[in-house]
């Protein structure tokens, strides 16, 4: 995959991340039937190109959404596997402040990204529920187009049609 968006002012907001070793090794991980930097940099730039059409803080955005799933995780079991969902939010949270300087704003983006799985922690910024609501669709998406493909063109169909009838009314 090529790392980087057609998007000059985005590339420059996340290359002092995309430049750092350790935040690059996520980029062995698996995630959702690619890598994990893969599924970041997505989540990333949707969040930006969203925050940025509705005035929010986009840089600090595109920043949190790229380390929103910043840790590396060895050989799980399946069990592990699935407690992760819960656990990881903290794990990146740490990895990212000890390797950046953070916002409040950013460390709720990061710590809160997988509500409402985790109903307890509550977005507190408007920034934050739009890289929690973009991690769901990409992951979605992907989960979809990794492990059902059989699924993901008939799915593919259904939204375009959905698409078709909205922008009607």
């Amino acid at each position: 995959m090529n790392y980087l968006f057609d998007d000059r002012e985005f590339n420059e907001i996340i290359m002092p991340i995309m430049n750092n070793t350790e935040f690059l090794k996520i980029d062995k991980c698996r995630h959702h039937g690619i890598t994990r930097l893969e599924h970041s940099l997505r989540v990333s730039y949707f969040s930006y190109k969203i925050s940025k059409k509705f005035r929010l803080n986009y840089k600090e955005v595109a920043e949190a959404g790229l380390l929103h799933d910043f840790f590396v995780n060895e050989q799980l079991t399946y069990r592990q596997q699935r407690l992760s969902a819960f656990t990881h939010p903290k794990k990146c949270l740490e990895n990212a402040c000890n390797n950046f300087s953070l916002s409040n704003m950013q460390r709720d983006i990061i710590f809160s990204h997988m509500f409402p799985l985790i109903p307890t922690r509550i977005p507190r910024y408007l920034e934050s529920w739009v890289v929690s609501f973009v991690d769901k669709f990409v992951a979605s998406y992907e989960f979809l187009k990794s492990y059902h493909k059989q699924y993901f063109f008939k799915l593919e169909k259904y939204t375009l049609l959905l698409m078709f009838v909205f922008t009607k009314f």
